[in-house]
C-alpha cells in the first residue's frame, strides 16, 4: 500500500466513529447532546456539502431545541445526491463515473445504469428516513441512523457488482478512459 493512500481501517474508524459518537452520547444522554458531540466529531469525508448540512441542521437543533432539523438532515443529503446524480445524467454526465473512475471502468452505458441505481437508492433512502423519523421514538430513529443506514448501503453498494463486471471496460490507455470526464451521452 503506498503512502499516500489512507489505511482502510482509518477510512473505516473516519466513517463509523462520528455515528458512534453519535449513537452513544444519544443513548447516555439525549438527541441534543449527541447532535453536538456528532458536529464536533463529523469530519466530512464524502463531500464538504455534507459537513455543511450537518452544521447548519446541528446548529438548528442545537439552539432551537428542536429534534426534526437533525432528524431531516439526512433526507435533505440523500435527496441532494439523488437530485445531483439525476441531474447529471439529463445532461450526459455520471458523476458516479468521476467518483468511482479509481474503482471501475465502464462503458458509459454501464455508468449510466450505475449512475441512475444511485440515484434511486439515495431517492429511496430519503424516503425511508422520512418514514422511520415520523413514525418511530428519537431512539429508534438514532439506532436506524447508526446501525441500519450502513448495511443497507453496503448490501445495495455489493449488490451492483454483477453491474460492475457485466459493463467493465478495459482502457487502452488512461487518456482514453471515459470514466475520467464522466461523459456518458455515448454508447
Amino acid at each position: 500500500m503506498d503512502k499516500t493512500t489512507p489505511h482502510p481501517l482509518f477510512k473505516l474508524s473516519t466513517e463509523l466513529g462520528p455515528l458512534l459518537v453519535f449513537f452513544v452520547a444519544n443513548a447516555k444522554f439525549n438527541l441534543f447532546v449527541a447532535t453536538g458531540a456528532f458536529m464536533v466529531r463529523h469530519i466530512p469525508v464524502m463531500a464538504v456539502v455534507t459537513g455543511v448540512i450537518v452544521i447548519v441542521f446541528g446548529t438548528l437543533t442545537l439552539l432551537l431545541h428542536d429534534e426534526t432539523f437533525i432528524k431531516i438532515k439526512p433526507t435533505i443529503i440523500y435527496g441532494l445526491f439523488a437530485a445531483i446524480l439525476g441531474g447529471g445524467l439529463l445532461f450526459g454526465r455520471s458523476f458516479i463515473a468521476i467518483m468511482f473512475d479509481q474503482m471501475f471502468n465502464l462503458t458509459p452505458q454501464g455508468w449510466r445504469i450505475l449512475t441512475m441505481r444511485w440515484a434511486l437508492f439515495f431517492m429511496g433512502m430519503a424516503i425511508l428516513n422520512e418514514i422511520v423519523w415520523r413514525t418511530q421514538s428519537t431512539d429508534f430513529w438514532v439506532a436506524f441512523k447508526a446501525f441500519g443506514v450502513i448495511p443497507l448501503t453496503m448490501a445495495f453498494a455489493i449488490s451492483q457488482m454483477p453491474l460492475t463486471k457485466r459493463y467493465h471496460l478495459e482502457p487502452a490507455s488512461l487518456e482514453t478512459s471515459e470514466a475520467e470526464a464522466g461523459d456518458v451521452s455515448q454508447g
